[in-house]
């Protein structure tokens, strides 16, 4: 009786085992035709090159909001990450456009090693291509980003994240100040890519540098003006474009 039982334990056992292995095998071609699947259509929209629609245009629209679907790409960050206080969310306004709201709190951690706090950004994710590889924006074709917002009369910063070749460079983002008008009205705002600074972990670098345009990994805002209370930006669309009267390379000096 104890022989039998065993027999079918073992058995039971290899059917689990075969069952899982199948499973596996399964999800590896899942991935594998997926992948290939987009590697294919990469390869396809490189050999086609520019559509001939979109080749000549001067403005690329990179995100336009109608709705939580049109939010997946982007993501909220707070100082809570460092024990902060400050909240944040995405949800949709009443004309369903993308509403980055929240609460922003100064007081700094009472851990003996944090002595700024008071935080909130909106972030593009990070996109992917085939095989896990890092997708980038490439913006060589244009000058200026633009967006179109209605705020709430506070100030924030408009980030660009680029691809640093090496890990002392992860944590450059190129910024620009966004002053916001208060009230029902709709803003367009439009700036050159040549005004944005170099920074790195919130300090401005004495050695500046131009925007890569070609590895651009993320676009954002942060809400960090140092004041207390409730803040909320309605955004409509963000967008790159070409402006010909724009001919300035770099708006500062190279200090070394």
């Amino acid at each position: 009786m104890q022989s039998s039982t065993k027999v079918d334990s073992t058995k039971s056992s290899d059917s689990k085992s075969s069952s899982q292995n199948k499973t596996q095998k399964e999800s590896y071609s899942v991935y594998l035709t997926r992948n290939f699947k987009m590697w294919g259509q990469e390869v396809f929209d490189r050999i086609r090159g520019s559509n001939l629609d979109t080749m000549f245009d001067t403005t690329r629209t990179l995100w336009r909001f109608a709705g939580p679907d049109s939010f997946s790409d982007f993501q909220v960050l707070t100082d809570k990450g460092i024990g902060g206080q400050s909240w944040a969310k995405i949800e949709p306004s009443r004309n369903n456009k993308l509403l980055f709201h929240g609460n922003l709190c100064t007081t700094v951690p009472r851990d003996g090693e944090t002595a700024r706090s008071g935080y909130c950004s909106l972030k593009s994710k990070q996109q992917f291509a085939s095989f896990n590889r890092k997708k980038h924006m490439d913006l060589t074709p244009f000058n200026s980003l633009n967006l179109r917002l209605r705020g709430d009369g506070r100030a924030y910063m408009v980030n660009i994240m680029t691809e640093g070749y090496f890990t002392d460079y992860h944590d450059d983002i190129w910024n620009y100040f966004l002053f916001t008008r208060g009230g029902p009205y709709w803003q367009d705002v439009s700036i050159p890519f040549s005004k944005f600074f170099l920074s790195s972990r919130g300090r401005i670098q004495d050695k500046q540098a131009v925007v890569d345009l070609e590895l651009v990994n993320a676009i954002g805002l942060t809400m960090a003006d140092a004041i207390d209370g409730e803040f909320a930006l309605e955004i409509d669309s963000i967008s790159a474009s070409y402006d010909a009267t724009h001919t300035e390379e770099f708006a500062y000096e190279l200090y070394h």
